[in-house]
């Protein structure tokens, strides 16, 4: 069987992210016929039936389903090999780390001031990006190692490999003003009734946030609340307050990188962010309440 093109790979992702043809050929750029062709193209290539096309709607059939999952991680794989050389050919190639806004857990500097200590350490170039564009950016080259954060639904970690540095409890986050803002601790069901801030799309009782400074902005005018890592404390507005919820789950923060890397600088820095989580863990922590 002759390989899959990549042009035509991305017109049957497109339309199995739309699921409408005239709205996938709008996207591309192109007329809904030679989308039409390409696709019929795929399927006689491939010998099976990609979609179910009715005159009410397309849906993937499981084969689909199949080349919309892998096809989406080869289309990340050949993008991260062009990203990965094109850095590599530069004079002083450094590393990247990405992270969400404040989410370290306190950790990266004592990492960052360890790495910087070992031989051959190269430069790290952090950036803080969207939550849910740190496994993407992995996977696609854009990015040597990432923190994330489980349980949460943006942390996929197809493709990735990764390491558990940090358990955090969870804190509500309230206004000064708000009627839990005096409580020692909480449980999840006082939070009942609660506008509860969220970066996912809004569902009833949630409030979708574009980025951190309108959530705190929302929380501070008592519009919502948020649950957040415990290590926010020192990173928050002089009005808002963190009250522990001693019925949330742990969240932990894991450093993950792209499987089957093969850099020597990544493996040095993914070896000092393990011994650095390993000391903090070992170090008596201060009681909270």
């Amino acid at each position: 069987m002759d390989p899959l093109q990549t042009r035509a790979l991305t017109y049957f992702l497109t339309l199995a992210e739309e699921l409408h043809f005239g709205r996938a050929a709008d996207r591309l750029g192109i007329a809904q016929p030679p989308l039409s062709r390409s696709i019929r193209s795929l399927e006689t290539q491939l010998g099976v039936t990609l979609l179910e096309r009715t005159s009410q709607r397309v849906r993937l059939t499981p084969a689909g389903e199949v080349l919309r999952d892998e096809g989406r991680l080869a289309l990340q794989a050949m993008a991260a090999a062009a990203h990965r050389a094109q850095r590599a050919g530069r004079l002083d190639p450094g590393l990247t780390l990405v992270m969400k806004p404040g989410g370290d857990g306190g950790l990266l500097p004592a990492i960052l001031a360890a790495y910087e200590s070992r031989p051959g350490a190269r430069p790290v170039n952090v950036v803080v990006c969207a939550i849910h564009e740190r496994a993407t950016m992995l996977r696609d080259g854009r990015a040597d190692v990432g923190l994330l954060h489980s349980p949460s639904p943006h942390c996929d970690l197809r493709g990735l490999d990764s390491e558990e540095l940090l358990a955090e409890r969870q804190v509500v986050v309230v206004g000064a003003r708000h009627q839990l803002a005096q409580r020692s601790s909480v449980r999840l069901a006082d939070l009942a009734g609660e506008t509860l801030a969220t970066h996912e799309a809004a569902a009833a009782g949630e409030a979708s946030v574009r980025d951190i400074d309108q959530l705190m902005q929302l929380i501070a005018l008592g519009r919502a609340v948020a649950l957040a890592p415990e290590s926010v404390r020192g990173q928050l507005r002089p009005d808002l307050v963190c009250v522990p919820v001693l019925d949330a789950p742990l969240i932990s923060v894991l450093l993950a990188w792209p499987q089957q890397h093969r850099s020597l600088a990544v493996a040095e820095l993914i070896r000092t962010a393990v011994d650095v989580a390993e000391s903090h863990r070992a170090q008596p922590q201060e009681a909270s309440g």
